[in-house]
């Protein structure tokens, strides 16, 4: 902890006492500086920052009562430490006043080197003891303030470590790992809501074949595109996943009936259904793909998530059976 030399303020007018005061105070462990005049002191305190100031009482044109009274208003230096130097020491009333100034001590002249060196360093010690106290608080301030940087980074990673555990890094859909913790999810919330809900999976027709012809790229562009057109169709309860390759499941919340389900699932269709714009490795080019639907509704507690998943598989590979680019519920 490097703390600088504290500074010692002498004011007084008459050069001899400053070359005694000079002299008594030169192994003070201070920097010492010095004042023939209240202005000249003031100017200095303006400039530095004084452990402790050793004031003149009597001096012409501005008394050491008219300095502390300065220095005290000053919201700067007002907690600058005055020792007054006088010969009136004995009088009260001045005394009192230079207490009401903002005097911390009294030293009488003829100066005692024992007193004033004594006064001296327990100021010194002081100013060095707050300087020190000063320092630790800002390097505690410092190191919170870094500790605040580094939990807020290490949250952001472990954040990001969570999302990419559970999203698919193409598309920025939930993963099969999350599509699982979703679809338990539902199983749990549907008998307390009065509502049902489906699970539909999905597959993409016609991806490989825009996969080799215009290259990996241009697939990874078509997935992204399929995978904004389900997020954009579906509603802010539902939950699209993709679980890999072309395959993408749909779990549709709020289901009342058959009926409006399949017409649901039936515009997913028609939407992925439309062309898309790609650049691919031979240039820019129209895509053309379907999606055929397997649909499977969850029948209730006695249906587990493994057998609703298998339900819906089944419907969807009787889709593909029948013709693709259709929907399909399992019986």
């Amino acid at each position: 902890m490097n703390i600088p030399l504290p500074k010692l303020l002498v004011v007084d007018d008459t050069p001899a006492n400053l070359v005694a005061m000079r002299h008594l105070l030169a192994d003070s462990g201070a920097q010492l500086f010095e004042a023939n005049s209240g202005n000249e002191a003031l100017a200095l305190c303006l400039d530095h920052d004084f452990a402790l100031i050793l004031l003149d009482v009597n001096m012409p044109e501005m008394d050491g009562f008219e300095v502390a009274f300065l220095i005290g208003e000053s919201e700067q230096l007002k907690e600058t430490p005055i020792i007054f130097v006088t010969a009136a020491y004995a009088d009260d009333i001045n005394r009192i006043r230079g207490y009401h100034f903002g005097a911390v001590d009294y030293i009488a002249k003829p100066i005692n080197d024992m007193i004033l060196q004594s006064k001296v360093r327990v100021f010194l010690d002081l100013y060095k003891a707050r300087a020190e106290l000063k320092s630790a608080l800002a390097t505690l301030e410092e190191r919170n303030t870094q500790l605040k940087v580094e939990m807020a980074e290490r949250l952001r990673i472990e954040d990001r470590i969570r999302y990419q555990a559970t999203h698919d890094m193409l598309t920025g859909l939930p993963n099969r790992v999350l599509f699982h913790d979703r679809l338990l999810t539902a199983m749990q919330r549907a008998p307390r809501h009065g509502h049902g809900f489906a699970l539909a999976l999905l597959d993409i027709d016609g991806f490989k074949a825009v996969n080799d012809t215009h290259g990996h790229p241009a697939g990874d562009a078509l997935l992204q595109a399929i995978a904004e057109r389900l997020g954009d169709g579906l509603r802010a309860n539902d939950t699209v996943a993709r679980l890999g390759g072309d395959e993408f499941a749909l779990i549709l919340e709020d289901v009342v009936d058959d009926t409006s389900l399949l017409r649901r699932c039936e515009e997913v269709c028609t939407v992925i259904a439309r062309p898309y714009l790609l650049d691919g490795s031979k240039g820019p080019f129209e895509a053309n793909v379907s999606a055929s639907i397997g649909i499977a509704l969850w029948r209730g507690q006695e249906q587990s998530d493994e057998t609703l998943i298998q339900a819906a598989d089944r419907a969807l590979y009787r889709a593909k059976g029948e013709g693709k680019n259709r929907c399909v519920m399992a019986s």
